[in-house]
């Protein structure tokens, strides 16, 4: 007996157990899972802020896209960028509340041995919108440019083919009057680090890492450096790049919704709120090759 309060006197109070429903938990653990349930409630609450936030930009996503109906107009909006920048999870904030009948998302995989033997965009072609409709590819015909160019998926020869006739590709899109939306989002290294760590330890999350995801870190230079090069060659007055910093996803999600809205003079528009894009979120293709430029002057390398 003497031995027992001998050891509970060498406990400190935050050790100790006590019994509840008939289980042992040391205060500690009481402590820890208050301090869990505080967070889960914390991060309940803002994500409804959150929410409710983007709702009255959904709202206007619904009219605008009830608009192409009437005008028989087609949009195509492309979501490119880094691995785990935020592209799908925008995606899915944009299209949540939408008339499912008239969009579409396109994420295609790697092309079959067939579609090797095609004209490189007959692919993507197929997958175009028809009259009031929405097509929202979640990475695009610019793959060629940044990942197959990066891991050598194609040869130097398709990839200068692509750089050359993209923008005559997309001018006739536009001039067919096809609404065009070029969306890059522009994560940091060390964000883009955090989220494929989450990835690795969140079973909910797991599926989104591949074998080239685990590269992404490695090969980083490289992708920027393409990057450079694909906006600098494919950014035109007809089919613009739009920079969206996305390391806070909430403001991204937001701002890229004000893009798409800000494309389209719709009626029925809200002007009660604000459509005014955030210069430190949103920047034009031209702006972002000014920047990394001053960035090369300054340091000899790009930064991001």
């Amino acid at each position: 007996m003497s031995d027992k309060k001998e050891e509970i006197k060498e406990k400190s109070i935050e050790e100790q157990t006590f019994e509840i429903d008939g289980q042992e938990i040391s205060l500690n653990e009481l402590i820890e899972s208050f301090k869990t349930k505080q967070d889960f409630t914390s991060k309940a609450k803002q994500k409804r802020r959150e929410q409710q936030e983007l709702k009255p930009y959904q709202a206007e996503l619904i009219k605008l896209q009830r608009h192409l109906e009437d005008t028989d107009k087609k949009m195509i909006i492309l979501f490119e960028g880094r691995d785990a920048a935020g592209k799908g999870g925008t995606i899915r904030r944009v299209t949540r509340y939408m008339n499912e009948k008239h969009y579409r998302i396109v994420a295609l995989g790697k092309p079959t041995e067939e579609q090797k033997t095609q004209w490189f965009y007959q692919k993507y072609i197929q997958h175009f919108p028809r009259g009031g409709e929405i097509v929202l590819f979640d990475r695009s015909w610019y793959n060629r440019a940044m990942v197959e160019s990066v891991f050598d998926f194609c040869t130097q020869k398709e990839y200068e083919d692509f750089m050359k006739g993209v923008k005559g590709f997309e001018k006739d899109l536009s001039r067919q009057g096809t609404i065009l939306i070029k969306l890059y989002f522009s994560v940091t290294k060390d964000e883009q680090a955090l989220r494929f760590e989450r990835r690795k330890t969140d079973p909910l999350r797991q599926w989104k890492l591949s074998e080239i995801d685990m590269q992404a870190q490695e090969r980083w230079d490289d992708f920027t450096a393409t990057k450079y090069k694909m906006i600098k060659q494919t950014h035109s007055h007809t089919a613009p790049w739009t920079v969206v910093r996305s390391n806070d996803k909430q403001k991204a999600r937001l701002e890229a919704m004000k893009v798409i809205l800000n494309s389209v003079d719709y009626e029925g528009r809200d002007e009660s709120l604000d459509y005014s894009l955030s210069s430190e979120i949103v920047i034009s293709g031209a702006r972002e090759i000014e920047i990394m430029d001053a960035q090369r002057a300054k340091s000899g390398k790009f930064i991001g």
